[in-house]
């Protein structure tokens, strides 16, 4: 690799490249950063979609007997966290901004997709050990009170309104208080 100051020609494996030439092949350079938040706040309905179909893959995985012995309980969780949203709606607890089907709620994806299907792995791992479903649930449920509803907010996904998060997490803390007990009242019976 030689070089020659005085015409200001550069030599590359024995290719002599004039500087102008290499520099009009590369173009213009692009200096404007891609603005992910815009993009994300474009794409916020096909990110709900994801999130609500995502999770539905991993029910092959859970096994047919655990989807059979647990479905009853994460199908009441999930009512239980439907009508949870409709006092939530009254009460201006949060608002969703996208929805993925106009007149439906905006918590749809979230209930029937990582929630339904996240109570059901939750219930396979856990379920008959308290204190480690306890944990589990306070740290799953953490993650998503701070980080995920902080996530949801910045791309105008959704937003607190009238509720702290530290609420939201007390909220997330009983319900899976209703969920461990339905399931300890289902199979007592």
């Amino acid at each position: 690799m030689t070089e020659r100051l005085g015409n200001r020609s550069f030599c590359f494996s024995g290719i002599n490249v004039q500087p102008f030439i290499f520099i009009s092949l590369l173009g213009k350079p692009n200096l404007r950063r891609i603005n992910w938040r815009h993009l994300l706040v474009k794409q916020s309905k096909l990110f709900l979609i994801i999130m609500f179909i995502l999770p539905w893959f991993s029910i092959p995985l859970l096994g047919k007997k655990t989807v059979k012995r647990f479905w009853p309980a994460c199908l009441f969780i999930a009512i239980v966290v439907r009508l949870e949203s409709i006092i939530a709606k009254k009460r201006r607890w949060w608002y969703f901004y996208e929805k993925i089907i106009p007149n439906t709620a905006g918590e749809f994806p979230l209930i029937w997709g990582p929630f339904f299907i996240g109570s059901m792995w939750i219930l396979k791992f856990t379920y008959g050990k308290f204190w480690i479903y306890t944990i589990t649930n306070f740290v799953i449920d953490t993650a998503f009170t701070f980080p995920f509803v902080s996530f949801l907010e910045k791309f105008r996904i959704a937003s607190l309104i009238q509720l702290k998060k530290y609420q939201l997490s007390i909220l997330f803390f009983i319900k899976s208080l209703l969920l461990y007990g339905f399931q300890s009242f289902k199979e007592k019976r």
